[in-house]
């Protein structure tokens, strides 16, 4: 890619999903946990159900029909401290890809997702709430 792509279509929001879960495959917490849960043969019909999720949500195409909070739920080893590795290899992604203030509103969009959804699998009223990941610092650092 010569520039950074200045407008989201279909074809970016493909390009970001694939380079993004290329990283999570090749990262050393996310990676075996979702090796563990999609079956190698089952990562085309994955990956199409990710461009469908993030164009209903940036695109608002109405594509995904889905249910993430029961999906994860069956995820074993997923872990509230990795939702954190996540954003930074999404966001890193992201950056790379496209103009800062596309990169945001995806960025911004994977904050408010991840934290949701990690409320969901983890919120227990009795125990004390990490660091809302919407809140959080920006990540700048190489990702493989």
């Amino acid at each position: 890619m010569s520039a950074p792509y200045s407008e989201v279509t279909e074809a970016t929001i493909k390009t970001l999903v694939d380079g993004f879960y290329a990283r999570v495959r090749r990262d050393p917490a996310l990676g075996p946990i979702f090796a563990d849960a999609i079956a190698e043969d089952a990562w085309p019909a994955h990956l199409e159900k990710m461009y469908a999720f993030w164009s209903s949500v940036i695109l608002t195409s109405g594509r995904y029909k889905g249910n993430p909070v029961s999906t994860h739920r069956q995820v074993a080893g997923i872990m509230p401290p990795l939702f954190g590795n996540w954003l930074d290899l999404f966001e890193a992604t992201a950056a790379e890809l496209f103009v800062p203030t596309i990169a945001d509103r995806f960025v911004q969009a994977a904050r408010r997702i991840a934290e949701s959804l990690k409320l969901a699998l983890f919120f227990r009223a009795d125990q004390p709430w990490p660091d809302d990941l919407r809140r959080r610092p920006r990540v700048s650092h190489p990702c493989a």
